[in-house]
């Protein structure tokens, strides 16, 4: 017989933590205090050329806005900094939008919408690349080029030499990958197609110093077929890997070659095994062919997840007994109206060069679940040097979140989230938040917004990007 037992006091503990995230947020999120509420809906064609970066964002005390341009190309959507986070000098921006040809250049070549754009520190827009369909994964590589994948479910890979230098090209045929420049010549020699690259509707992706290259397929459930899995979690392992110094020809670039991998959750400790109830345990990497991966991921048993979004590698992750492991998190969207809030999972790998089918080097668990208030999760961001990790929302009004990394305490998961910024635009959604190096300014893409009052720039929508300064590191 055990006693003792006494009444639960009157109170909420989940409350009581979430008062207290709130109450220290200057010690936890380094922020003066949260965003009480998520802006309210507005009627459609709320964006205005007459309103000022404030308009289109509400903040948390102490976060500033400003415009860096209100000329991007509509569905202006993740971004990298060049040359790299610490002194930027541009941010090129993944647009979003599907491939369709907009007006002719002077010379009557077509001109199709923007997939790849820069904007440079005082605002100015160019277009690197077009033709691209739905350009959603963009990354600096370490070997000096940029990555840019399509989110569409043949998406291809494309590599591009000198995005600074390079104006108005454009992708004349996906399939082949034959790129022409603005004149109408035949060019390779500043961006190749990379089919090695696994074929998928890519939107988040790592690049390793290696060459090794991870991502998601951004597929739901029951798509392809009926009852078929979503979205599975790929691995590109380059045949020939990068050496550390930058290269001055697309031919020595690591993505030439290399072989594809998806990911299968075991959740058995002594063997290989797959199905319904493995999305999160022990994993090993599967080969796939880079032309057919989707196909071969739902055929040989690769784990599938809720349309799988951005995809980033955690730079705080360290482990003394891997060295050579790493830590990445990606969003699983979800479906809100379905009352699926979507979730962040993180995964460490043991040993990135290593893709066995047959040894699981890889530990998968969720970090974050969704709720009635913070759901379809879409972008991260890890904030530099404090482990926090920002969520955006895929929806209109969409929010952004700061989550806390995962304490000494028992469990894996992050220790609470607390509301920074939301989206005023009902009709327009955040993506592309990311920080510069010192983690104290974000830039945020107001991506597909209702542009019926604003005027058209080279003949097509446009997005604001907004510079949101005010961010600083917990004080504890």
């Amino acid at each position: 017989l055990l006693t003792g037992f006494q009444p639960v006091s009157a109170g909420d503990a989940g409350v009581y933590l979430q008062q207290q995230l709130q109450a220290n947020s200057r010690s936890i999120f380094g922020l003066a205090g949260p965003l009480p509420a998520s802006a309210p809906v507005v009627p459609a064609g709320y964006r205005t050329v007459f309103q000022t970066a404030s308009d289109q964002v509400a903040m948390a005390p102490g976060l500033f806005a400003a415009f860096l341009t209100r000329k991007a190309a509509n569905a202006a959507g993740p971004f990298a900094y060049w040359p790299n986070a610490s002194n930027p000098d541009y941010a090129l921006f993944c647009i979003e939008g599907d491939r369709q040809v907009i007006g002719a250049f002077p010379n009557t070549l077509a001109k199709y919408n923007p997939s790849v754009q820069r904007v440079d520190r005082n605002g100015n827009v160019e277009t690197v690349l077009r033709g691209m369909a739905a350009c959603g994964g963009i990354r600096l590589t370490p070997w000096g080029t940029l990555l840019a994948t399509e989110e569409t479910p043949d998406g291809g890979a494309y590599e591009i030499l000198d995005p600074v230098g390079t104006t108005d090209f454009t992708v004349q045929d996906r399939a082949s990958g034959s790129i022409i420049d603005g004149n109408g010549l035949p060019e390779s020699s500043k961006i190749a197609k990379r089919p090695a690259l696994p074929a998928l509707a890519w939107k988040g992706l790592a690049v390793l110093p290696s060459g090794i290259v991870l991502g998601g397929d951004a597929l739901r459930p029951g798509v392809v077929a009926a009852d078929a899995d979503g979205g599975a979690i790929f691995k590109f392992v380059p045949a020939t890997p990068a050496n550390g110094a930058s290269i001055s020809s697309l031919t020595q670039s690591p993505l030439v070659s290399g072989s594809a991998y998806a990911m299968q959750v075991s959740c058995q400790d002594t063997a290989q095994q797959y199905g319904q109830g493995c999305e999160a345990g022990n994993a090993a990497w599967i080969p796939v062919s880079a032309s057919a991966a989707r196909l071969d991921a739902q055929t040989l048993g690769a784990t599938g997840y809720h349309r799988p979004g951005d995809l980033e590698s955690d730079p705080s992750y360290a482990d003394s007994a891997h060295p050579a492991g790493i830590r990445f998190c990606w969003t699983n969207a979800g479906k809100e109206g379905a009352l699926g809030f979507g979730e962040v999972m993180c995964a460490v790998d043991r040993n990135p060069a290593l893709a066995s089918s047959t040894q699981r080097t890889v530990a998968v668990s969720r970090f974050l679940e969704g709720d009635m208030d913070f759901n379809s999760f879409d972008d991260l961001a890890f904030q530099p040097g404090t482990g926090i990790l920002y969520v955006s929302e895929d929806h209109g009004n969409g929010d952004v979140f700061a989550c806390t990394a995962d304490g000494a305490d028992r469990d894996g998961i992050s220790d609470g989230c607390m509301k920074v910024l939301s989206l005023k635009d009902s009709g327009a959604k955040p993506a592309g938040f990311g920080f510069t190096a010192d983690g104290k300014t974000a830039l945020l893409s107001v991506s597909h917004s209702n542009d019926a009052a604003m005027p058209l720039v080279n003949g097509y929508a446009t997005d604001d990007i907004l510079q949101i300064s005010g961010f600083q590191s917990p004080s504890h």
